[in-house]
């Protein structure tokens, strides 16, 4: 880690969110934060820690922790800047990038035309999908073609969201500002399944969910993550992208990825051939 890092706390921002509400829809004219300036000496960065084990705060000290924490530090420490951490729901990520409140973005945030309106992001980081989850004692949930005319708990804001709404006949998307609401409003009855992010899917099943839910059926829709910037911040996605490229070049991200999953991704080769020049 980078002997500059430095942890701010979190602030309840709600003026600049609501005003980034009527933004979030809005394709990027770099308005949103970018200095065009060539690179800073610190930057603020935003996470959601309700995004374990991609970020998550712990619970002696307050520290931001987790894969995605790591990555962005390893990035920041051979570009070299300085990190103010911020903390914030994920729905109000990009609409804070685009009013300048968050330079960065690290959250397990899915690459999408319909983002790249609004931010811009860095190479892939890592790749994943849409995992089902249902209750340990349900067999009627097998796959995907079960999921009709279910409610389905996730995210609000996500990407699995949207999935539910266009491509699960007759089902309904109960969402969620906080990720551990949809895996407890399963394990309560108040739905019928969760769908999201693989990783977080399975994660909470091996550690809180344990004996309480279980993942069915096969990975959805192939994702990749990637680092969302501030429009008009050419400059820093380039830096970043070079970063990251050397990271995975010579075995630090295998190092993190295994710190936080167990074993090194088997799409690693697939992942630096992603990365751009």
């Amino acid at each position: 880690m980078n002997s500059t890092r430095r942890i701010t706390s979190t602030a309840a921002i709600a003026a600049s969110v609501l005003l980034a509400g009527g933004l979030a829809g809005c394709s990027g004219g770099g308005e949103g934060g970018g200095d065009g300036g060539g690179l800073k000496d610190s930057y603020t960065v935003v996470t959601d820690t309700a995004f374990v084990p991609f970020e998550f705060q712990e619970e002696e000290g307050g520290d931001y922790v987790g894969f995605d924490i790591d990555i962005v530090y390893g990035i920041a420490e051979r570009v070299g800047f300085e990190i103010n951490h911020e903390n914030t729901n994920f729905d109000g990520i990009i609409p804070g990038l685009q009013t300048g409140t968050f330079d960065i973005a690290i959250a397990g945030m899915t690459i999408t035309d319909e983002r790249k309106e609004a931010v811009d992001f860095t190479s892939p980081y890592y790749k994943s999908g849409l995992r089902i989850g249902v209750a340990e004692d349900d067999d009627s949930i097998t796959s995907i073609d079960d999921l009709e005319g279910k409610n389905i708990a996730t995210r609000l804001g996500s990407t699995s969201a949207d999935y539910i709404e266009n491509n699960i006949e007759g089902a309904t998307a109960n969402t969620y500002e906080q990720l551990d609401q949809a895996y407890l409003a399963v394990e309560g009855g108040g739905a019928d399944a969760v769908l999201y992010d693989a990783p977080n899917v399975e994660y909470y099943i091996l550690t809180a969910g344990e004996g309480k839910l279980k993942t069915v059926g096969e990975l959805i829709e192939a994702q990749d993550y990637g680092i969302a910037v501030a429009q008009g911040n050419e400059e820093l996605v380039t830096a970043m992208n070079e970063a990251l490229a050397e990271m995975i070049d010579d075995g630090t991200y295998s190092e993190i990825f295994e710190k936080w999953f167990g074993e090194e991704p088997e799409w690693l080769e697939e992942l630096a051939a992603s990365q751009e020049s």
